[in-house]
C-alpha cells in the first residue's frame, strides 16, 4: 500500500512541474540582471559582430538554437513570420552549440531562448521555450517605442 502512495505522490508532483513548466514556457520577461559587458556599461548588449549579421532598424530577434530541437524550428517559422510582418525587425538564429560563449554570456539555458534587442543591441526582453505570436508582437511593443 505505501508503494502506491509513493506512486501517487510522484505523479501528482510530475504533473505540478509540467503545469508550471508550461505556463513558463515561451513568456518574455523584461532583462533586470546585466552580463558583465564593462565597468563603465553594465547594460546586456548584443552587437553586430557577435552575431556576424546586421541589427534591425527598430529591435532584433535573437533566436539561440541546436541542431536536435524540434521546437526551434517552430520559433524560427514563427519569428520569420513576425519579422515579415512587422517594418525594422530583423531575426538572427545563432547555433548554441558553436557560439557556447555568446551561450554563456546570455546565460542561455535551453533552446529555443529568444532576445529581443532595441535598436542600439541592448537586451530588452528574452523567453526561453517556443513562444506564441502575440507574445512575440507585445515584447516587441514594449522593447520597442513606436515612432
Amino acid at each position: 500500500m505505501t508503494g502506491t502512495w509513493v506512486l501517487l505522490g510522484a505523479l501528482v508532483a510530475t504533473a505540478a512541474v509540467a503545469l508550471l513548466l508550461r505556463r513558463r514556457d515561451g513568456r518574455f520577461a523584461a532583462t533586470g540582471v546585466a552580463a558583465p559587458a564593462s565597468p563603465v556599461d553594465d547594460r546586456e548588449r548584443v552587437d553586430a559582430a557577435d552575431l556576424d549579421s546586421p541589427l534591425g532598424e527598430r529591435a532584433t530577434l535573437v533566436q539561440f538554437s541546436s541542431s536536435f530541437c524540434n521546437p526551434c524550428r517552430a520559433t524560427r517559422v514563427l519569428l520569420a513570420d513576425v519579422v515579415r510582418s512587422v517594418p525594422g525587425v530583423a531575426h538572427v538564429e545563432v547555433d548554441a552549440e558553436s557560439n557556447l560563449e555568446l551561450v554563456r554570456r546570455h546565460r542561455v539555458l535551453r533552446t529555443p531562448t529568444v532576445l529581443v534587442l532595441g535598436p542600439d543591441g541592448e537586451v530588452v526582453q528574452r523567453a526561453s521555450g517556443v513562444p506564441r505570436r502575440e507574445q512575440v508582437l507585445a515584447a516587441l511593443a514594449q522593447a520597442v517605442p513606436e515612432d
